[in-house]
């Protein structure tokens, strides 16, 4: 073997130590392949979190700061080892196991995102924070490795000072290219075709792939022979038994009927008993109820059918159309046709796979029903039609989205109201912390004449209420006397919110959101914080 040698500062510099043309296509690959890699693993890692804690600026914040932070260690590493041992074969090791590291990262994840679990369940919140960061820890080893690709290949090329400037420029360019695929790939080709964990697998093959060609030319055989087995492991891995499920049914006496992921969720069906529920993301929530012998919930989703009854003398031959935005699996649509007949429904629901989802397993099929697959906010501003009901329903567990919290939003929902027409958004809260409740209340306050509050039994929600000209608390009390049937599913949610809800005008004080200032995530993460801390 020969090994020609340029000087830069007066440091001997290799450009090919070992019979392997550093400039060659394997190196800038790797290169590329590592900067998709890098930025992928990130937000694949966001779905692979996501089933069990959610996706709140809390989990974003730390793994775009932890990544940054392994991504910087990697390129310290990757310089100083590059210096020491300026060879094509110990950075395609190096990039042999960060392809393995990638690989078998949702298989280490797995049973500690399951603790997780127990954790929450028992309330044990130190346990679930360090499920959590334990997680986040696994992908100190491949972010860490495929950060020293770049700085070592920069080395390796760099055979003239008086070209360095262009030789780090253009491998940096190649990665950053690839960095840019990176963040779009996950979300638009590899999860919605292959789901969370094979998508760890497609990027483990990326990097090993040119890892493997790298190290056949160095005829370094026994790191090619380690490079064989890592590939040949990667392939075996998907024939792991892993039960078959992402994530196990988290409510007792369930179980799991169906699962997917799509590109904006994971989507989860549960059969308990008679009902059939749906999950979405991390599983601390049910987002619609489906029960073929008893149209009732029990849940927030009933109170969406009384919203209109703050106005006197409001029958239930006034309501004669819904606009549900945030539809989910299309339980509030089967309630108001149980209630008020085959009206009008437009139902708003951004994921197309939980349509598919409400229609296979929700008998989401009323003929009445009209099925928008769009954002709430966008249809509202294409549309011209007006309506009885305007609901909201939109969660991102456990946000609503900001756009739909908003000052100018709710203006949009008012031209779309029929004159005595009402507005009802599903507000999360705890037991005492009411303080998403309050800001919704505010902002619609700067809208509507009125705002009125229902607290659901049981369930830590309260709907808020939006109307227009003449209303009140009295004027529901009649209306559920006098103009609700007896007997009907109307009279049983207005008896109960009576007796339970204890409806309310609201007459306080909160922040109010606009589309330019509407810190609704701060808002929800500091109740969950404030909550996490008092138990």
């Amino acid at each position: 073997m020969t090994s020609a040698q340029g000087d830069i500062g007066g440091t001997p510099v290799a450009t090919n130590q070992i019979g392997i043309d550093p400039r060659g296509r394997a190196l800038a690959l790797l290169v590329f392949a590592g900067g998709i890699s890098s930025i992928a693993v990130e937000v694949a890692a966001s779905r692979l979190i996501g089933p069990f804690f959610g996706s709140s600026t809390f989990i974003w914040a730390n793994l775009i700061g932890l990544t940054l932070l392994y991504l910087t260690i990697g390129y310290f590493l990757g310089g100083r080892l590059a210096d020491r041992r300026p060879e094509p074969r110990v950075l395609f090791t190096i990039t042999t196991i960060a392809g393995l590291a990638v690989a078998a990262t949702p298989y280490l994840a797995g049973p500690i995102l399951r603790l997780s679990l127990d954790a929450f369940d028992d309330v044990n919140v130190g346990v679930f924070i360090g499920s959590l960061f334990g997680t986040i820890l696994l992908f100190a080893v491949p972010i860490t490795f495929l950060g020293m690709i770049s700085p070592f290949a920069v080395r390796l090329r760099t055979a003239d000072i008086s070209a360095a400037g262009n030789t780090a420029g253009s491998l940096y360019a190649l990665s950053t290219v690839g960095s840019i695929l990176g963040s779009l790939l996950p979300a638009f080709v590899l999860i919605p075709l292959f789901g969370t964990r094979d998508s760890f697998l497609v990027l483990a093959m990326a990097i090993l792939i040119p890892s493997v060609i790298g190290l056949l030319a160095t005829t370094d055989w026994p790191r090619v022979a380690f490079a064989g087995v890592a590939l040949a492991a990667v392939v075996a891995l998907p024939f792991i038994d892993n039960d078959g499920l992402i994530r196990p049914a988290d409510y007792r006496n369930s179980t799991v009927i169906y699962e997917t992921e799509s590109q904006y969720n994971y989507i989860q069906v549960l059969q308990r008993g008679t009902e059939t529920l749906l999950i979405l993301n991390e599983g601390h929530a049910i987002h619609s109820i489906y029960d073929p012998t008893e149209p009732l919930t029990r849940g927030p989703w009933d109170y969406f059918m009384i919203a209109p009854y703050f106005v006197p003398e409001t029958a239930p031959e006034d309501v004669n159309s819904l606009l549900m935005i945030g539809l989910a699996a299309g339980t509030v649509p089967q309630q108001f046709t149980e209630a008020y007949g085959p009206i009008d429904i437009e139902g708003v629901e951004i994921d197309p796979e939980i349509v598919e989802v409400g229609r296979e397993y929700f008998d989401m099929n009323e003929p009445n029903l009209n099925v928008i697959v769009a954002d709430g906010r966008y249809y509202l501003e294409e549309t011209d039609n007006s309506y009885s009901v305007i609901g909201i329903d939109a969660y991102r567990q456990p946000y609503i989205p900001f756009h739909l919290t908003t000052v100018e939003f709710f203006e949009a929902v008012e031209d779309h109201l029929d004159e005595s027409g009402a507005v009802v958004v599903n507000a999360g809260r705890t037991d005492d912390d009411f303080r998403l409740v309050e800001v919704i209340a505010a902002t619609m306050d700067e809208v509507f004449d009125d705002v009125y509050l229902i607290d659901v039994e049981d369930f830590n929600n309260t709907m808020v209420i939006g109307v227009n000209g003449e209303s009140s608390v009295d004027a529901f009390y009649r209306n559920v006397e006098v103009n609700m049937p007896a007997g009907s599913i109307l009279r049983a949610v207005g008896d109960s919110s009576i007796q339970f809800g204890t409806p309310r005008r609201w007459d306080g004080d909160a922040m109010v959101f606009t589309d330019d200032r509407a810190p609704v995530e701060l808002v929800v993460d500091q109740i969950i914080l404030e909550e996490a801390q008092d138990r």
